[in-house]
């Protein structure tokens, strides 16, 4: 990882310069939206910092991968614009090199997993690009994108391992520096490295002693392990599904041991919590990696209080009913959304003097479940799980005492972990 004093022997070394960056700001700048720069007001109070945020959920494609896929068709020759490209990607890479291949008449395939959800499936061929379905895996997928390449003569671009990618992707950092240039401190996302490079190639330019901090989801922490010769799995199901590599680039490695100061993990509670601010807060939806940034304020608040932070949301592309899932998850949390089990006799009236309670306590109702056979109580007893919306944890703490301790009932609330 990168010290104090900066290596500047191995920046000089990488092969992408702020020159470059530069020159695909130029080159990508009518087609691509400058997205805002925007103080948060609300974030800052809660986490300590003075919070920028780079709303590049709001690109065409709703992430900023499209400006390191522009920059790289751009620079394609006249032979392989008509050929064609393609490229391996179930997500965000795939959507912008299929809108914009579309935009300037390049072939695009796109080789997906079988996996792959039918949505994502579906908004890519809406962008003109031809799909393939193929294995079970990213990996398996990269190797017939391989494979085709060869078959077809196609030319392969890869989702970050690049450097015509990582230039484009490093005009992120250009424009947030130039649009706030008092920014000391970047906290950016990582999963193949593509982003972090470009952004640190920029930022490093522009600021030599800006703070460079990235984030990998807990479960995979391919770039932290790599850096920091360490070991954890790389497995699971992550929110933060955009930013889930199992391996990281060679390239990017080398820009990464070059350019960033650390590399910070963060867990799937943090980012779920990080997903729910933005949309409650900001009022803008952003998927689970493009949400890193803040769920690393959350989770190392020591870290970055007194600092002026910027962080990229780099992508808003989640799936509807994951989103419901998080902000409901959030607010039982919260304690604002609440099941309430409580242990009843079996007799008339019963649950009337239950709901009663509710009702005095000023708490909404919005199901009830009863369970009189697969219980472990006598026969004449049942549990009634209610499901129930509170003002807050102090409002939920009031109606269980008042049942409890007012009504003399057994009650539990069943948490999520």
């Amino acid at each position: 990882m990168a010290t104090e004093p900066l290596r500047t022997d191995a920046v000089a070394e990488l092969p992408v310069s702020l020159a470059d960056v530069r020159a695909a700001a130029a080159r990508i700048g009518k087609s691509i939206v400058r997205t805002p720069t925007l103080l948060s007001q609300t974030l800052s109070k809660m986490t300590g910092a003075t919070v920028y945020l780079k709303f590049e959920n709001l690109q065409f494609t709703a992430a900023y991968k499209e400006r390191g896929a522009l920059n790289t068709l751009l620079q394609l020759p006249e032979s392989a614009r008509e050929t064609g490209v393609i490229a391996a990607s179930a997500g965000n890479h795939a959507q912008g090199l299929a809108y914009h291949g579309a935009r300037l008449g390049i072939p695009v395939t796109i080789v997906m997993p079988r996996t792959t959800p039918t949505v994502k499936v579906m908004q890519t061929e809406s962008h003109g690009a031809t799909v393939v379905l193929e294995g079970e895996t990213f990996d398996a997928a990269y190797a017939h994108a391989r494979k085709l390449e060869g078959e077809r003569g196609l030319t392969f671009i890869h989702p970050f391992d690049q450097e015509s990618i990582i230039a484009g992707q490093g005009t992120v950092g250009l424009e947030m520096l130039e649009d706030v240039p008092e920014i000391d401190t970047l906290v950016i996302p990582i999963g193949g490295g593509g982003l972090i490079s470009g952004i640190g190639v920029a930022a490093r330019g522009l600021k030599p002693d800006i703070g460079l901090v990235g984030v990998q989801a807990e479960l995979y922490p391919s770039m932290f392990n790599r850096m920091k010769q360490t070991d954890l799995p790389c497995e699971g199901d992550t929110l933060a599904e955009g930013i889930a590599v199992k391996q990281p680039g060679d390239l990017t490695s080398r820009f990464v041991q070059a350019l960033v100061d650390d590399i910070v993990l963060v867990d799937e509670r943090t980012l779920e919590e990080a997903v729910s601010l933005f949309l409650q807060i900001e009022k803008t939806v952003v998927e689970g990696g493009g949400a890193a940034g803040l769920a690393a304020l959350i989770a190392h608040p020591e870290r970055f209080r007194g600092k002026t932070v910027g962080i990229v949301l780099s992508g808003g592309n989640i799936d509807t009913r994951l989103l419901a899932n998080v902000l409901l998850r959030d607010l039982a949390r919260s304690g604002r959304l609440a099941r309430v089990r409580v242990r009843l006799q079996d007799r008339p009236g019963a649950l009337y003097n239950v709901v009663r309670i509710f009702g005095e306590q000023q708490v909404n109702i919005i199901e009830i479940y009863h369970q009189r056979i697969f219980t472990s109580l006598p026969a004449k007893g049942l549990i009634t799980e209610i499901e129930c919306e509170t003002r807050d944890r102090a409002h939920l703490d009031r109606l269980v005492d008042a049942l409890r301790i007012g009504g003399g009932y057994e009650v539990g609330l069943v948490e999520l972990d």
